[in-house]
Order: C-alpha cells, then structure tokens, then sequence
C-alpha cells in the first residue's frame, strides 16, 4: 500500500476519532455512539467506513454480509451496499416474519448483562458462502462468537470480521483472533480513564 493511501487512510481514522471524542458518551466502560452511529446514522460517515472496510478486505471473494440485530445493522447494510451482496441480521428474538429452519446460537450481552438467544433462517446461509462479519463496537466478543457459530453451523466460510470501534482493554478481540478469525478494527481504544477520557491506540 502507497504512503499516500496510508496517509489517507489515517486522515480518516482520525476524524473518527475525533467523532467519538466529541460524541461518544462514556457510561463507565460502556461508549455509546448512538448519536452517530448506530441509533442516529450519519450515512456520510458510514459511507466511508464502508468504504475503508472494502480496502481492508481487498481480494477477499465476499457473498454476504452478516451482522447481529440491532446495532450492527446500519454498518453492514452499508458495506453490504458498497460489495452489492446480500445483507443477513442474526435475530434475537422468533418472530412472526422467520419462518422454516433456522440456525441457533446463545449470546451474552455486554451492555445489558443478558444472555438471548439468536438465530438465522437455514435458507439464507450456506456451504457456498463467504461471509464478513460486521459491528459497530467489540468489547468482550460474544456477539461475534455468536455470529462465527451460526455461519460454522452453516459450513460457510469465515472471511473476517469488520470493527468500527474494538475496545482493545476488553479481551474480544484476542478470543477471536486466538480463534483464527480475521478482525480488522477501524478504530482501537486501549482505556477508558475514570473521568471518561477516550484513550486511543
């Protein structure tokens, strides 16, 4: 990769950075970007994350994009978008709307201290695919071991998972890495200080 793409690269991770400083809440460890990212969207800014996502997975052969109700959902609508592949969200709960087979997994909550349980339809994953991964936030990585279980049930393959924000002080990321998963993070914060500072790597 050229030092002008690198410097491009880092121009952008940078203005989110600052994006998070200046509207991110901090509720003890807990960041909340829903005013730009995952409740309000700024579509401009997931525009380029989806962007930075492709170039970050350049060469990778991608059928579907998979993300976890319901925060992941803009994020991989996105970069589902931007690769022109099907987007497929991991339901919490069974509703009316899934019907057929389905593909289930246990998944702890980080926020909410919780354990729900999610699933896919068995029609909309399969042997054939490549999936990538998308979420907005990686702290203790359940939500991503959930979503790695279903698409191993599947027999599809793993291409990776895409972070916009990892909290690299939590132990998400190592699991999953640990476990042979590709995780490419956009942003890394390695503290969150007592009086709610924003520390990045």
């Amino acid at each position: 990769m050229s030092g002008h793409m690198n410097d491009r690269m880092r121009g952008k991770m940078e203005l989110l950075k600052e994006r998070i400083k200046k509207d991110g809440i901090v509720d003890g460890k807990i960041l909340k970007v829903d005013s730009f990212l995952n409740h309000q969207v700024d579509v401009l800014l997931l525009a380029e994350i989806a962007k930075e996502f492709k170039k970050r997975f350049e060469g990778e052969s991608i059928t579907k994009v998979l993300t976890l109700e319901t925060s992941g959902i803009p994020i991989a609508t996105m970069v589902a978008a931007t690769y022109q592949v099907p987007m497929v969200v991991a339901r919490k709960t069974v509703g009316k709307n899934i019907e057929g087979e389905v593909y289930s997994t246990q998944v702890e909550s980080y926020s909410k201290h919780t354990t729900f349980e999610v699933l896919v339809g068995k029609k909309f994953l399969s042997s054939e695919d490549k999936i990538l991964m998308i979420d907005d936030i990686l702290s203790n990585g359940c939500a991503l071991l959930g979503l790695t279980q279903l698409i191993l049930d599947a027999g599809a393959k793993i291409v990776g998972a895409g972070i916009v924000i990892e909290k690299g002080f939590q132990i998400g990321g190592e699991l999953m890495r640990t476990a042979g998963v590709r995780v490419e993070s956009l942003v890394n914060i390695t503290e969150i200080t007592e009086s709610g500072e924003i520390i990045f790597a």
